[in-house]
């Protein structure tokens, strides 16, 4: 089953009654959503509130819930300590993985990510060069840093000459933020529901940062949002803005199909079929890793 992901954006009172989540708003009538059939819960307003009960639940059913801040860009995530029956041995075999695997791992996920990256362009300009040439450029573990030789061409070519990549500016860089954010949660949640901790990365390392492996294992899905975001602003007559509009648009890039291990499959469900195949990977049970694909 898709699960649901539900965005709350007005002040509003949530609880649980009989495994569902009551949203309580002044004035309207209240709303019963059951919380095993949630994926995300997104809480975008500072009069949200919430109980105990609701966010146990949450857990239980492995629901990301994402808190944003201010400018409405999700800033906590909250996940289950454990998400898997597996949990302890997954993560002894997680640890001691090898640096050969480790780096095999990261040459297919940047190759992934620049191959998609020609997609987008393709769609979007017509010319993919020299992006193919330069996927096929990555070595084990990507010494060459070629992930970022071919950002700075495909950023360019994507939205112009003079946009850059910058999570701290505004307009279009504020609709990558919030689809990164919300792909982010998604991944950390499968993750997490085959017992491979969200801390332990393969290239991403920062104490820090709680989801290390969800930030590697992003990155080849990162594409899908920029072409959702060009295409929003080829729509866009205004400035580039973060609205409730333009955020639904971005939600619905999980539910949109995808291709994965020779099956076309909404991006949610495909997200547990890519962590579960970085897991029998890691625990050596398969070579290669299973990446989904627009």
């Amino acid at each position: 089953m898709i699960k649901r992901i539900v965005e709350i954006s007005n002040p509003a009172r949530l609880f649980l009654r009989n495994q569902q989540m009551v949203v309580d708003r002044e004035g309207f009538e209240s709303v019963s959503i059951p919380v095993e059939d949630m994926g995300i819960l997104i809480l975008d307003h500072p009069a949200i509130t919430h109980t105990q009960g609701l966010l146990t639940a949450c857990f239980k059913h492995n629901v990301a819930v994402l808190i944003c801040d201010e400018k409405h860009l999700p800033g906590g995530i909250f996940f289950p300590l454990e998400g898997n029956s597996l949990h302890s041995r997954t993560i002894a075999q997680q640890v001691q993985i090898t640096e050969p695997i480790r780096k095999r791992l990261w040459q297919a996920i940047v190759r992934a990510k620049i191959r998609e990256q020609a997609k987008v362009l393709l769609h979007a300009t017509g010319d993919s060069s020299p992006l193919p040439a330069f996927a096929a450029r990555v070595k084990s573990g990507d010494p060459e840093n070629i992930e970022a030789q071919a950002a700075r061409i495909y950023w360019q070519r994507l939205f112009g000459q003079t946009f850059c990549r910058d999570p701290d500016v505004s307009g279009i860089n504020s609709l990558l933020n919030y689809g990164y954010a919300v792909m982010r949660a998604a991944v950390a949640r499968a993750i997490v529901g085959t017992g491979l901790h969200p801390a332990l990365g393969l290239h991403h390392h920062n104490q820090y940062n709680s989801f290390c492996l969800a930030d590697d294992l992003v990155e080849p899905l990162r594409p899908v949002v920029d072409l959702k975001v060009f295409e929003l602003c080829k729509k866009l007559t205004d400035e580039t803005v973060l609205s409730l509009e333009n955020k639904r648009a971005l939600l619905e890039i999980l539910s949109a199909d995808c291709i994965v291990n020779n099956q076309r499959l909404p991006l949610m469900t495909s997200l547990h079929h890519y962590a579960a195949s970085v897991r029998k990977v890691i625990c050596g049970e398969h070579k290669s890793v299973e990446i989904p694909a627009l």
